[in-house]
């Protein structure tokens, strides 16, 4: 299965979540998340040797939906700029797969 890319936007300073819906290879029916875990980083690049870990939560693992979220506090440490991120799943039987990956823009606030 390849990662889906999908670019994504990060207000700082504020409760960050976004919602995804995995699907089978077939891509047309969901993929059920039961056993899996699910890791979600994100980095300056790709080369970076330190990461930022996001909160992964499934809402309905067995329709493939899964949730990652970052608290304000969190968010506010960023910089506002560009950074990379993806979320890899490991399978029952220890299989990893990365399923999403994309660009992660940070943007600053006012207040």
């Amino acid at each position: 299965m390849a990662a889906i890319p999908l670019n994504l936007l990060l207000e700082k300073g504020t409760d960050f979540d976004a919602t995804f819906n995995i699907q089978n290879e077939d891509n047309t029916t969901p993929l059920n998340l039961t056993g899996y875990t699910a890791d979600a980083k994100m980095r300056r690049s790709y080369y970076s040797t330190t990461s930022t870990d996001f909160t992964v939560g499934f809402v309905d693992r067995y329709n493939g939906i899964l949730k990652i979220s970052m608290t304000n506090a969190a968010t506010a440490a960023l910089d506002p700029r560009r950074y990379v991120y993806d979320i890899v799943l490991t399978s029952p039987q220890g299989i990893k797969t990365r399923v999403i990956e994309g660009i992660l823009e940070v943007t600053p606030g006012v207040v």
